[in-house]
């Protein structure tokens, strides 16, 4: 893997037609557009949300990545864009760094629902977890998920996760209480 291309905002391959690379803020109308989508929301604990949310959430990350990449340096929290053979949005994989635990990151990940089935966040998925773990130094990284999203777990799965626990009850759904499971991947 070019981590050096990727580190200083140049897409790479990902796999068949896909790229990744670090977030835009040409990015931030495709982001708006999924997260718009109820489909995409019905596993998001933070959506639906006005957009104000994730302007608030999303321009102080695409930033810190601006100013890390001028730098030549691994901003704390990484967002990565899936970009299709057109060059078009196709999905995104985050990537953060737990306060105060070197070594410790989260992963998590969305994709328009048009995109869902179809590779691109196990690929992802992977290839971000071994940057994690061959380049920024990761000892373990974490990923949670609702108990019903079986496309999200699978992803962990097969990117060598472990479910190593759960909490009962845990989200509150139009359906009832939905449990949260929690995977982990260690070196």
């Amino acid at each position: 893997m070019n981590t050096n291309k990727l580190k200083a905002g140049q897409a790479i391959p990902l796999f068949a037609d896909y790229q990744i690379r670090l977030i835009q803020q040409t990015d931030l109308e495709a982001i708006k557009h999924m997260l718009a989508d109820p489909k995409v929301c019905e596993y998001l604990f933070f959506a639906p949300a006005p957009v104000e949310v994730y302007e608030g959430y999303f321009n102080p990350m695409i930033e810190d990545i601006s100013t890390a990449i001028k730098a030549d340096v691994w901003a704390n929290n990484l967002v990565f864009i899936v970009l299709d053979k057109n060059n078009e949005f196709a999905g995104m994989i985050g990537l953060t760094q737990v306060p105060m635990l070197v070594g410790n990151y989260e992963i998590g990940y969305q994709l328009p629902h048009k995109n869902w089935g179809k590779g691109i966040t196990s690929h992802a998925c992977q290839r971000i977890s071994q940057l994690a773990f061959e380049t920024l130094g990761a000892h373990k990284i974490t990923a949670d998920c609702y108990a019903s999203n079986k496309g999200s777990y699978a992803v962990l799965l097969k990117s060598g996760y472990a479910q190593e626990g759960s909490s009962k009850g845990y989200y509150k759904t139009e359906q009832g209480l939905e449990d949260r499971l929690y995977f982990g991947l260690g070196q």
